[in-house]
């Protein structure tokens, strides 16, 4: 279905979207939302939309502090349904029924957007897909909670945001360190100058993928449509590996995008900033075709932001990450003891502040004179914050108001992963112009703006 006749189709939608405002604005009123893209994450945030205690004692026991929930998350049931379900794989479905057995099911989203009983979706597919379903999504009339990346190419941010604003639909963007109480004060901190001036900034994200060998091509599972799969991506015969999709550089950019865009995001909320200016990048493939996926081993990128720079650094044969803890502190997705995976350091003339998703912790400057007003060594823990970030979508949804993490943000925070890889591409070091979208040094980059959809799956024709 090309864009313009998926348009007209949802155009008798158009009166219905005007009374679901009203509709859903009162808080006992029921909100009807679709899940597009039944894996784990796109179940766990469906799940969390709903408010159920049990689910949230289930999949949220950080949010919970001496079996009592966190006070932001208890309240007046939330009147949401999950009521509609679309993957194209009806083993996904089947698990999610398990969990949501009264919703509808279709194997095609554009089905379920054309549903007048949806009024907002949970878009949670691979990442090639967003753009068009994003887009596709808002001409429908619907609200988006759009999990992280915004986009798969940089050339599609300007056309999905285009698609939020001349629908004016509310959409908040996967970026849960948005609604994280800790994150909010880290920005007070540096932006008060109590650490001083930050120069330099690091963000790490590591994990250790494994050994296992790649397996062989196979046939297509049976309930599996495999063509719509790989939809706008490149066409390749059905191989197991592949449906663990972020480890194949074809359905993601990688770990700098997947884990990298959280804490970038972080790093612009606490830094006061919205777009780096440079950046140079490098990464190595020691063992593509020795193991599953065709994921960079090793990635660093620099970038140079306004009055200070920011190193990124993956890696995904080691675990560990940046050493040195505080004894009662926890650290998010840590494995063992002594290892710390990911985070973000903010190195001030007055100290230093390390931050992950689940707390933060200062150290002062050990060298020179102390400022009055310097913080004393300190570090806190806060619950893992997705329960919080998925009410605020259905908060501002019923209130029709801008979430925490919207569509500007999201989009700036994914514009620093794809360039840092379009870097590594060309080995260029490379000028960004935000208000242009594109690079002011090189062709060679501008033409890594977009990957041409494959037809017939370029449904958003929007280039």
């Amino acid at each position: 279905m090309e864009r313009r006749a998926f348009i007209q189709t949802a155009g008798a939608a158009a009166t219905w979207t005007a009374l679901s405002r009203g509709r859903v604005a009162g808080a006992n009123e029921r909100l009807n939302i679709g899940l597009i893209g039944c894996g784990g994450r796109g179940s766990l945030d469906a799940r969390l939309m709903r408010g159920n205690p049990d689910d949230l004692r289930a999949l949220a026991p950080d949010s919970f502090h001496d079996g009592q929930p966190d006070p932001r998350l208890t309240g007046a049931p939330r009147g949401v349904e999950i009521a509609a379900l679309c993957d194209v794989d009806q083993r996904r479905i089947e698990q999610a029924r398990r969990w949501a057995p009264h919703a509808a099911t279709h194997a095609d989203f554009r089905k379920l957007l054309a549903s007048k009983d949806i009024d907002a979706v949970i878009l949670a597919t691979p990442d090639h897909w967003h753009g068009s379903i994003a887009i596709l999504a808002c001409e429908a009339g619907k609200d988006l909670y759009l999990e992280k990346p915004v986009m798969y190419s940089l050339r599609e941010a300007r056309f999905i945001r285009d698609a939020v604003r001349r629908n004016r639909r509310i959409v908040q963007v996967g970026t849960q360190h948005r609604s994280a109480a800790h994150i909010a004060r880290a920005a007070e901190i540096v932006q008060s100058g109590r650490i001083g001036p930050v120069y330099f900034v690091r963000v790490w994200n590591y994990r250790n993928q494994g050994h296992a060998a790649p397996s062989p091509d196979a046939p297509v599972p049976a309930g599996l449509d495999w063509d719509f799969w790989l939809g706008p991506a490149p066409s390749v015969p059905f191989n197991p590996d592949r449906l663990s999709y972020r480890n194949f550089m074809d359905y993601t950019n990688g770990v700098i995008s997947d884990y990298g865009m959280h804490r970038f995001d972080s790093v612009h909320q606490i830094m006061g900033v919205d777009t780096p200016l440079t950046v140079a990048s490098s990464w190595t493939h020691f063992r593509t075709g020795k193991v599953q996926g065709d994921l960079p081993d090793v990635h660093q990128a620099t970038y140079e932001y306004p009055g200070f720079v920011l190193s990124y650094e993956c890696n995904i044969v080691n675990s560990h990450g940046l050493g040195g803890r505080t004894p009662g502190m926890r650290y998010y997705a840590a494995m063992g003891q002594n290892d710390r995976p990911h985070g973000m350091a903010f190195y001030g003339t007055e100290g230093a502040l390390f931050v992950d998703r689940i707390g933060m912790e200062f150290y002062p400057e050990e060298s020179g004179t102390a400022s009055p007003s310097r913080p004393e060594a300190f570090h806190m823990n806060e619950a893992e914050p997705t329960a919080l970030h998925t009410k605020n979508f259905v908060d501002c949804v019923r209130a029709r108001k801008e979430p925490f993490a919207n569509i500007d943000v999201g989009c700036r925070s994914t514009v620093v992963p794809l360039i840092g890889n379009i870097a590594a591409k060309t080995g260029q070091k490379l000028k960004w112009d935000a208000a242009s979208e594109t690079f002011t040094n090189s062709t060679e980059a501008n033409a890594l703006l977009f990957r041409e959809y494959r037809k017939p799956w370029d449904l958003a024709r929007f280039i």
